[in-house]
């Protein structure tokens, strides 16, 4: 699905009801970009107001690259804590990947 909206074949309001999620812009502490969580089988987005427009885009993708590889879904919320990095890391490399191939087609 975020390669369909990082080649205009969807919008961004196409993908947000895809995946049941909801955006909100809110003033967070700086270094903190954005967040996604789970509630009541609500994905919900929240992305620094005090960013860039361009690096509001780029964590709003990052946030979505965390729905779509089904990271909030883990069994063990405990050993989570132990991973969110490899998380972080394996959502960057996947917009990242979903870039590259979009140059290359």
């Amino acid at each position: 699905m975020l390669k369909d909206l990082l080649t205009g074949c969807i919008t961004q309001k196409d993908i947000l009801s895809y995946y049941n999620a909801n955006v909100t812009y809110l003033s967070l502490i700086k270094g903190i970009n954005g967040f996604v969580f789970n509630y009541k089988n609500i994905n919900n987005i929240i992305i620094n107001k005090n960013l860039s427009y361009y690096k509001r885009k780029k964590t709003l993708l990052h946030e979505l690259a965390h729905i779509e590889l089904n990271q909030l879904n883990q069994f063990d919320k405990d050993l989570f804590a132990f991973h969110i990095q490899d998380y972080e890391d394996e959502a960057d490399r996947y917009i990242n990947f979903l870039l590259e191939n979009i140059k290359l087609n």
